[in-house]
C-alpha cells in the first residue's frame, strides 16, 4: 500500500463505531515502549526554538499562470504558503 496523506479538508470524519473502537482500547494496550519518558517541562519552550524548525525563507521572483494565481488566492490570506506547501510536497514525493 503507498503513503496515504490528509489533510483538514480530506480527512475522514470519525462515526460512532470509529469512537466506540477507540474507546474499547486499554491504557495497558498501547505499546508506549519507543517513546522516551518526558521528565523535565522545565527546559521545553517550543515558541522560544521556533527558530530551530523554521526554513530559511528567500524572496524570489517568477511568472505563473493567471488561473493558478486565481485558484491559490481563492482559500484567501496565505496563498504563498499554501504554493510553497504544495511545492514541498512535489519535492519530498520526487525524492
Amino acid at each position: 500500500m503507498g503513503m496515504v496523506s490528509y489533510n483538514l479538508q480530506t480527512l475522514p470524519k470519525l462515526n460512532r463505531e470509529d469512537w466506540e473502537k477507540v474507546d474499547e482500547i486499554k491504557d495497558d494496550d498501547i505499546d508506549c515502549s519507543d517513546i522516551p519518558e518526558f521528565k523535565d517541562s522545565s527546559q521545553f519552550h517550543p515558541w522560544q526554538d521556533r527558530k530551530l524548525f523554521k526554513p530559511i525563507k528567500v524572496a524570489v521572483t517568477c511568472k505563473l499562470d493567471a488561473d493558478i494565481v486565481a485558484w491559490l488566492k481563492q482559500g484567501g490570506k496565505g496563498y504563498q504558503t499554501r504554493l510553497n506547501n504544495i511545492l514541498r510536497q512535489v519535492m519530498v514525493h520526487a525524492q
